[in-house]
């Protein structure tokens, strides 16, 4: 019979990749496994408690945290955002796709809130990497891989965001990553504290999520994984160590894709969305809340156009809600997400289980590594 251990030591025995833990929780049934090394030189073993870098799975987060301000009255979906976002007032839109940076046309309507939920405001990547208005969100924004030593402060990235136009008029397309950084400065200004303060009050601390943040205290330092990509050759490039860019607080706390978290933290965050919105007793997220992020947004057209990071699936808040079955680990209605470091948490509110894996190796691209696809399989019959 088939074990979590199984399933993991598969992607780890064989050379790619150094570690991993992994995570399947089924109401009162949780299994975890952590296997390999948190490095290539083997320094120490993986452990449960083993810190990584966990990407793209921070974007849940970051809708949580939009949505309590909204729980709030604080804001509303339909509110536009230039009130607390006024460098986005104004914006811009290339005439086409295609159009040349300085082509462009008014938008025909405010940003909202919902817009940038549901990853529908204008800004972002699609499936061509190509197109003219995508290069300034590499070079100047730094989107794409995260290095939060290299991202300017969120007044300054603001500033650069409001002179790069829309690729879309807001709500026509989805695409991917950038509304999420968005949404992190506006949890600032609406909250008036930073990004990173906030989500330690209001969702770390209350959820027990000790290990989660955008920075790793030297006292943890040595539970800090190593992070990879694959080299030409086949081989394992080190992209950053312990001592690297999470050794000290960015400028700029990153909302797509700047935490570190271990699998018993994002496990509490999961188990709060799965209880609609409590935890230990103490509701976070109204349940309407946790229904808006689980729920899929976006339109059939949309989802086909970005087949490239979407697969068919949904969109919710934050992350991708299965509608479709498109693979033997595609359960509608699952809400989760993967993160470009080699990360992956779902939760699937039918059968009441999460399911998450961290490990250290960069993905290729956006269609998920086998890895993640055999531990939902693993998951779906656990």
């Amino acid at each position: 019979m088939t074990t979590l251990s199984d399933v993991l030591q598969a992607h780890v025995g064989n050379g790619s990749a150094p570690g991993a833990v992994g995570l399947v929780a089924r109401g009162e049934r949780v299994e975890v496994q952590a296997v390999g090394s948190v490095d290539v030189e083997g320094t120490a073993p993986m452990a449960r408690d083993s810190i990584f870098r966990i990407a793209s799975i921070t974007k849940p987060i970051t809708a949580a945290a939009v949505m309590m301000l909204v729980d709030e009255g604080r804001i509303a979906l339909q509110d536009s955002v230039e009130h607390w976002l006024p460098e986005l007032a104004s914006p811009t839109v290339v005439r086409t796709p295609a159009s040349a940076v300085d082509d462009v046309v008014p938008a025909a309507r405010p940003i909202t809130v919902f817009d940038l939920l549901t990853f529908r405001a204008g800004y972002g990547f699609p499936s061509d990497f190509s197109l003219p208005a995508i290069g300034a969100l590499f070079s100047e924004l730094k989107q794409g891989p995260p290095q939060p030593q290299l991202v300017a402060p969120p007044d300054e990235w603001m500033a650069t965001l409001s002179r790069i136009p829309l690729l879309h008029q807001p709500g026509e397309a989805w695409l991917y990553n950038t509304c999420s950084d968005i949404l992190g400065v506006l949890v600032a200004r609406v909250s008036g504290r930073p990004f990173a303060e906030f989500l330690t009050e209001r969702l770390f601390d209350p959820l027990g999520m000790v290990d989660t943040g955008f920075e790793v205290p030297q006292s943890k330092l040595g539970r800090f994984t190593s992070y990879y990509r694959t080299d030409p050759a086949g081989g394992l490039e080190l992209v950053d160590g312990p001592d690297g860019q999470w050794r000290s607080m960015p400028a700029f706390s990153s909302g797509g894709g700047g935490l570190v978290s271990t699998v018993d933290d994002w496990y509490a965050f999961g188990r709060m969305l799965l209880a609609d919105g409590i935890f230990d007793g103490h509701r976070l997220l109204s349940a309407e809340s946790v229904r808006q992020m689980t729920t899929d947004h976006v339109t059939q057209s949309q989802r086909d156009a970005s087949v490239l990071f979407l697969e068919g699936q949904g969109w919710g808040f934050g992350g991708s809600v299965d509608v479709a079955d498109i693979d033997p680990w595609n359960v509608p209605g699952r809400y989760g997400w993967v993160g470009g470091t080699g990360t992956a948490a779902h939760i699937d509110q039918s059968s009441g289980s999460v399911t998450i894996l961290l490990s250290q190796l960069e993905l290729a691209g956006p269609t998920p590594p086998a890895a993640m696809r055999d531990l939902w399989r693993y998951a779906a019959n656990a």
